[in-house]
């Protein structure tokens, strides 16, 4: 079930919550588990079992390894921690190359992984109520694509939580924004990209119209999808993590990935990059451990070449710029007058540039069609500078391309802000939010209805 469809936002969503708020504050949790349930096994039973023995054995491993006993937990506990989540690993990599894929096996079991080290750490007890622990693992909100929610961040949530009518509105608020953000101007810019596979009048304008396309539509779909989830969590009561702050003006490839899905990345920082060592070794050290976590990083995303070499672009990136770009950058950046500008703007320049290409390998379908496809960006390829049908393609989403590049930057949310300090302002904001959040539903039903176009691509993770 897709949160952009009809039966999930006037079927299932207006029932789950009913019934949420109507029962008793000790069945809460309960009812989640239950709607989870429900929401994971409407495409299909199949793979519901196997999220529910996952469950079943994080649950039993987190209970084994407190009843441990101190003196034995060098050698006891160490031992059923590392099994526990060699269980998991050996599970993932299992279905990674399998023909059919669970969906949002990646989310669940990293969740649940998370859980298992921060009980083996000391830094939260074991969930001793099933339900509870069931439903923090199987939360639909954000079951199938993230964001990865810790355990430790909403423990004392599932115990007790507190819902109020400022946080359904926010909630709400932060549904709707996100659910336009997939619908309205994901959507469009993934027909664009289907339009561009099958178009046999290719030209290097059009390969890069593609490449731009791509990578808003990727940052539209899934941060799109984050807000939904964030939003459902506001409104049950949940405080789940950001998983995306504006990563397109990042001024460095560093600073990209402290933005870009930041519950899969500080998961790596947290349970592998620091464990290994992080950079508090020596130098070949810390290279290994930025290869080691980027190989894991671009297998979690899939058994495939292309992933791979998505995820070594920028681990070979991220060390090139810690050893030489930002260096050199910060040298020129020192230097007086005008090129203070030019500095600021490179810096961005490059990291637009090398995210635009990742995202060119990380759609690719083989990684040959990949280096074929920016060997054609940069005219390496037997293919026109333009043609007739990029220049159409490139005038009819021209509306769409700049609201998406507007929309990927702070200025919408800073242009609101200014204007809800001012008195009337204020006033107008408060009148004319719901009007719009409406208007927007209404729209979005319309393109559900009539669309075709509405797959979420991390729903493949």
């Amino acid at each position: 079930m897709l949160f952009s469809s009809i039966p999930f936002l006037y079927y299932f969503l207006p029932c789950v919550l009913i019934f949420y708020f109507l029962v008793p504050k000790r069945c809460k949790n309960l009812w989640l588990l239950v709607s989870s349930l429900f929401f994971y096994g409407w495409g299909g039973v199949d793979f519901l079992v196997l999220m529910v023995v996952m469950i079943s054995v994080g649950y039993a491993a987190g209970l084994l390894q407190e009843v441990v006993k101190e003196a034995d937990r060098k050698t006891t506990g160490r031992w059923m921690f590392a099994v526990s989540i060699l269980v998991f690993i050996v599970t993932l990599v299992y279905f990674k190359f399998a023909p059919v894929f669970p969906i949002g096996i990646s989310f669940y079991t990293f969740q649940i992984m998370s859980y298992l080290a921060d009980v083996y750490r000391g830094q939260v007890p074991a969930q001793r109520n099933f339900v509870n622990f069931a439903a923090y693992a199987s939360m639909f909100p954000q079951l199938v694509a993230g964001p990865i929610v810790r355990y430790s961040d909403i423990a004392r949530q599932l115990e007790s939580r507190v819902h109020s009518l400022d946080d359904v509105a926010v909630g709400i608020r932060r549904f709707v924004f996100g659910l336009s953000k997939k619908v309205l101007i994901a959507n469009t810019l993934g027909e664009l990209c289907d339009i561009f596979r099958t178009s046999g009048d290719q030209s290097v304008f059009f390969f890069w119209i593609y490449a731009v396309a791509f990578t808003l539509h990727i940052y539209f779909d899934f941060s799109g999808y984050s807000d939904m989830a964030v939003g459902l969590g506001k409104i049950f009561g949940f405080d789940f993590m950001e998983n995306f702050n504006y990563p397109y003006i990042a001024t460095s490839i560093t600073d990209f990935w402290r933005r870009w899905h930041i519950s899969l990345s500080s998961w790596f920082r947290d349970y592998v990059y620091i464990p290994l060592g992080g950079n508090r070794v020596p130098k070949h050290r810390w290279l290994l451990n930025i290869f080691v976590v980027w190989s894991l990083t671009g297998l979690w995303h899939g058994a495939a070449w292309n992933f791979i070499a998505w995820a070594l672009w920028f681990a070979v990136l991220l060390v090139v710029e810690k050893l030489w770009i930002l260096p050199f950058l910060e040298k020129l950046d020192e230097a007086d007058g005008p090129i203070r500008l030019d500095v600021r703007v490179l810096r961005h320049v490059y990291v637009l540039l090398a995210v635009i290409l990742s995202f060119v390998m990380f759609n690719a379908q083989s990684i040959g069609e990949a280096f074929s496809y920016i060997a054609a960006m940069f005219g390496a390829a037997d293919v026109p500078l333009t043609s007739m049908e990029a220049v159409y393609y490139f005038r009819s989403y021209l509306t769409v391309f700049a609201v998406a590049i507007i929309g990927a930057t702070p200025i919408p949310k800073y242009a609101v802000r200014k204007m809800q300090e001012t008195k009337w302002g204020g006033r107008i904001a408060n009148i004319a939010e719901p009007v719009i959040l409406v208007g927007l539903l209404l729209l979005i039903t319309a393109y559900l209805v009539d669309g075709s176009f509405n797959p979420f691509l991390y729903f493949r993770f």
